[in-house]
């Protein structure tokens, strides 16, 4: 279903300049709910989420691929977005990030750093505590950014 769902929305989001950063079809209590994830460089606004959540709104009513009732919400990433491919790495290199692995590196699977370098699928981030850690991506279970002030 979202292979389909993203097929539809992504033309519309590429119409307004925008990136298509994720899509949710999850359940909700009785209903399910649509979350669509739009980003552009320095951040998707709420005017943008507003006229990409009328655009997808009709043309997915006009469509009826979903076949029961659902709650669509179009949002940005935000300020701690997740990091969910190897590009995001790349793209948020220097940037302080908080990161959990499948497996423990140097006795420990919780990691905050900032992003040195991405090298083949080796993320290379630097703690306060550890110094200098390399991980490999696919030994990442969950990562985003962390709100620096």
């Amino acid at each position: 279903m979202v292979e389909k769902i993203k097929e539809i929305v992504r033309p519309v989001v590429d119409s307004f300049g925008l990136v298509l950063d994720g899509i949710e079809y999850i359940p909700h209590g009785r209903r399910w709910v649509l979350r669509i994830y739009i980003d552009k460089e320095g951040g998707a606004t709420l005017d943008d989420c507003q006229k990409i959540s009328v655009q997808v709104g009709n043309l997915l009513d006009a469509e009826n691929i979903i076949p029961h009732p659902y709650l669509l919400e179009v949002s940005s990433p935000g300020l701690d977005r997740p990091l969910k491919r190897l590009d995001d790495y790349v793209k948020y290199t220097g940037r302080l990030i908080r990161l959990n692995t499948a497996r423990p590196y140097n006795n420990k699977t919780t990691f905050t750093g900032r992003i040195l370098s991405v090298d083949a699928e080796l993320i290379k981030i630097e703690t306060r505590k550890n110094g200098v850690v390399d991980i490999p991506f696919l030994d990442i279970a969950k990562a985003r950014l962390e709100i620096e002030f």
